[in-house]
């Protein structure tokens, strides 16, 4: 499993607002330059983001993007679901019935409890924690 370069600059998107302190906006152009993004990338990085309720975003002179929520109700995990979908390390951990071994698979279990840790973690790791230093 590799997580995209959309939901790689999602994470530095939200990182940089988190970054600015409660109820700051940033011009997008802004958060683009800081953390070196494609500007057209990042347009439609901030729309999903959007639509997931993670940013508010405005237009106009006094525009820009913010966070919905406080930074430490954001987590890592949020942000590549909304950008992703749902964590899979392999599809047989969503549905083991697809695997033709499904009922005497020694790794199905080893899937299972990587991706459970994985989960855990992305979901402990907040944009709060990450903006003072901390990975949860």
């Amino acid at each position: 499993m590799q997580i995209t370069r959309q939901a790689d600059y999602a994470t530095r998107a939200v990182r940089y607002l988190a970054s600015q302190g409660p109820n700051q906006r940033a011009a997008t152009s802004t958060v683009a330059q800081e953390m070196k993004i494609p500007p057209s990338f990042l347009a439609k990085i901030i729309s999903q983001l959007s639509i997931a309720g993670l940013l508010h975003t405005s237009r106009g002179a006094r525009g820009g993007v913010s966070l919905a929520r406080d930074p430490k109700d954001i987590s890592l995990l949020d942000v590549v679901e909304a950008i992703d979908g749902p964590i899979l390390l392999n599809e047989c951990v969503g549905d083991p019935t697809v695997c033709v071994h499904h009922e005497d698979c020694m790794i199905h279990p080893v899937w299972v409890e990587a991706q459970e840790q994985l989960v855990k973690h992305l979901r402990e790791t907040t944009f709060d924690g990450l903006s003072k230093g901390k990975n949860n």
